[in-house]
């Protein structure tokens, strides 16, 4: 099931949270949804499952509108919250039966669908306990069987894995990316190697707008139009060195690249400029020592602080 996200807008009182973005997201497809706090990532969530409306615009879930069919919409989502809200009292079993009745789940087939989610989350030998006494890391896997349990065609997740150990981290990765070869799946998350490792294509916001939409690889083409150095240089003073770096004029940025007696630097060309002949002869023509000049790959943490430092 599709996702039409159109000239979305959303007002708390004066301040803008998000401001005319839109997006659309395709069937079996994983969307990482990135963005520092308070760029709008959680209204936006909220929003798409319908718990709050549009103050502009109108986003879509299939044919259904949040404007006009918000009940529908919810039939058709799973959402796991960033505080996975759960009756931590209650028995997994019980817990699991009272969400189906909640999704309206006919008698009949809660029992068949109960076992199926314990499977799929992988609740098999917890699910005689109360929430209470599991692991945060099981506990993750209870919210997202109560978000699976009407089996909805969209899945929005927002920071799945947050406190959860390394393992636990890697088991709900995996467990999302099965999920996500048959729904589409939303996963909002401020760790950047879970986005590129679990997520298709991703989205960046900030301040309430777009400024980034394509797959990681999209993402860090798009960057490689300024060249980053990791250049080392001896039989000179750092400062000096530091120096004569700026004065290039095709370098934009020089930073230093370990402690600052190890002359080791990180360079930023402009931007469809090289720096590396310049670099070259600005050593000879000072009898320094250049030992080392290494392309640096632009990784998704340095295009997402780039695009949301403001």
């Amino acid at each position: 099931m599709n996702i039409h996200v159109e000239n979305y807008t959303k007002m708390f009182g004066p301040q803008t949270a998000v401001d005319n973005i839109s997006f659309k997201v395709n069937t079996g497809e994983v969307l990482g949804f990135l963005g520092p706090n308070g760029a709008g990532k959680t209204t936006t969530m909220q929003t798409l499952t319908s718990f709050l409306s549009p103050t502009g615009g109108n986003i879509k879930v299939g044919q259904y509108s949040v404007l006009e069919n918000p009940e529908e919409v919810t039939k058709h989502i799973g959402y796991l919250p960033e505080n996975n809200p759960l009756y931590k009292e209650m028995g997994v079993i019980d817990y699991l039966f009272f969400v189906a009745s909640i999704y309206g789940i006919p008698k009949e087939k809660r029992s068949e669908r109960v076992r199926e989610m314990v499977k799929t989350t992988g609740l098999e030998k917890e699910k005689h306990k109360k929430i209470g006494e599991l692991s945060k890391g099981y506990q993750q896997r209870v919210g997202l069987a109560q978000a699976l349990i009407h089996d909805p065609e969209v899945l929005i997740l927002d920071e799945p894995t947050t406190g959860l150990d390394p393992n636990q981290i890697v088991e709900i990765r995996e467990l999302i990316k099965k999920i996500g070869k048959e729904k589409t799946v939303i996963l909002s998350s401020h760790i950047l190697a879970e986005v590129e490792a679990t997520c298709d294509r991703i989205l960046i916001i900030n301040d309430g707008k777009i400024v980034a939409d394509g797959t990681a690889g999209e993402l860090q083409k798009r960057a490689q139009n300024k060249e980053f150095l990791k250049v080392t240089i001896e039989g000179g003073d750092t400062n000096e060195i530091y120096q004569k770096l700026q004065e290039i004029d095709s370098v934009e940025m020089v930073d230093f690249a370990g402690k600052q007696d190890e002359n080791a630097f990180e360079v930023q060309s402009k931007p469809d400029m090289t720096s590396k002949k310049k670099i070259f002869d600005m050593c000879v023509s000072q009898n320094w020592y250049l030992t080392e000049l290494t392309p640096v790959e632009t990784k998704l943490e340095d295009i997402f602080q780039e695009l949301t430092m403001n």
